[in-house]
């Protein structure tokens, strides 16, 4: 028995995937008469009953407005939602409560700190870098404020197997470097960046670094002091939670200087018509203007605790076991090419095949009930430096098995053999 077979035995062994895969109710259906095979992760992840089952209890034993109430029902929803701060708290291994910040999503969270930090400190002859890994969420802001401000936007290279450029990294890198901002993990490659390393090179030129870290929280533990992140954003929807909430972690002292972003209810501590009258309330609150997304909040604290309970790094080894059988399988296929090789990756397979559109492949091979993602997956820049408008994308969860990347690999075969 080879090693790669053994290491795939050990892990199955310590990960009970079909007991697992029991309490995700949407993977008991079928699609176009056959069992559903849900390999799309890196866009949304399914949810668990214990997740879903919280909409149900907030809204028939807690629905009431938190922070401005007094009522029994006022405090109790308060409490809960303040409690899954504290849980954000301990799953990044932030610091302080205050230093999370409750958002839409990341996309928000990115644009929150372009608009509060970035107008703040960024101006002609400054520069940011980004790198060609990144989702449009972590373009599109910072070309929006440096027309707005006149700075300069800069762009970290990859290499030809995905990896980022890092002695590029480092040659960029200057004194007018006021901010890097990068993704932990690429949503179209799979690359896992050394954010680490980058955090120290850019605080060794005084720079910030804000992580996107949408693709990383559910599949790594991910520590913000020992990473050393001055922000670091993620959503809930790629962790097992609800759509329509997000985090935003920063480091205190930069969210205590920061200006609001949004003006409304419970940001205020208080309200004058006289000029400059109106207070603002503190860390993080400051930053959550009007009525959040309650109960969305609350799930996602539970979704956190249901990955905490399975174990982040019982996941990521598995879906590494995932990947790897999946890439030895699609590698067989004749006309086949993957996209983003890099040596460190994510549970992450994009590909072309030969002959065949991207799109004919993914609608022919949902009739055989496999969703994947196709398309330029919101990192267009990224696919034209690979010479691509679009690719193929299959990612996995916690809650997919090696049999399913079996019925892939078949479906996928079947449709190429149907569109060529």
């Amino acid at each position: 028995m080879s090693d790669t077979a053994i290491d795939t035995l050990r892990a199955g062994a310590r990960f009970d995937v079909e007991a697992l895969r029991a309490q995700f109710p949407i993977l008991r259906r079928e699609v176009h008469g056959k069992p559903l095979v849900y390999l799309d992760n890196a866009a949304t992840s399914q949810t668990p009953q214990v997740v879903i089952d919280v909409f149900g209890d907030y809204y028939a034993r807690l629905n009431a407005n938190i922070h401005r109430g007094l009522h029994t029902l006022a405090d109790e929803a308060t409490a809960a939602f303040e409690a899954t701060r504290a849980r954000v708290k301990a799953f990044l291994n932030a610091e302080d409560a205050r230093q999370v910040v409750f958002t839409r999503g990341t996309t928000e969270a990115i644009n929150l700190v372009a608009q509060s930090f970035g107008r703040q400190h960024l101006g002609p002859g400054d520069e940011v870098l980004i790198s060609m890994l990144e989702h449009h969420s972590n373009i599109v802001p910072w070309q929006l404020l440096a027309l707005d401000l006149g700075f300069t936007l800069k762009v970290i290279p990859v290499d030809e197997r995905g990896s980022l450029d890092m002695q590029a990294y480092q040659a960029l890198l200057c004194e007018r470097t006021k901010l890097v901002a990068v993704n932990h993990v690429s949503n179209a490659l799979g690359t896992i960046n050394p954010v680490k390393e980058m955090a120290r090179l850019a605080h060794e030129q005084g720079a910030v670094i804000l992580i996107d870290g949408a693709q990383a929280a559910p599949h790594q533990t991910i520590d913000v002091q020992d990473i050393d992140a001055d922000f670091y954003a993620f959503s809930g929807h790629k962790v097992y939670g609800p759509t329509g909430v997000g985090v935003l972690y920063g480091k205190k002292a930069l969210l205590d200087a920061m200006p609001p972003w949004q003006g409304g209810g419970e940001m205020i501590k208080t309200v004058s018509f006289e000029p400059s009258g109106t207070t603002f309330a503190e860390t993080p609150h400051k930053f959550e203007a009007g009525t959040p997304a309650i109960a969305e909040v609350i799930a996602l604290g539970r979704a956190l605790a249901w990955v905490e309970e399975v174990g982040v790094d019982a996941i990521g080894e598995w879906e590494s076991v995932l990947l790897d059988h999946a890439t030895r399988a699609v590698s067989r296929i004749d006309g086949l090419k993957i996209i983003g090789t890099a040596p460190h990756k994510a549970g992450v397979l994009s590909f072309v095949v030969d002959g065949a559109h991207s799109q004919d492949i993914g609608l022919l091979i949902d009739q055989l009930g496999v969703a994947i993602r196709t398309g330029h997956h919101c990192a267009q820049p990224l696919l034209h430096h690979f010479g691509v408008e679009a690719t193929c994308r299959a990612s996995f969860a916690a809650y997919n098995t090696l049999e399913e990347v079996d019925v892939f690999v078949s479906a996928l075969e079947r449709v190429i053999g149907m569109v060529r």
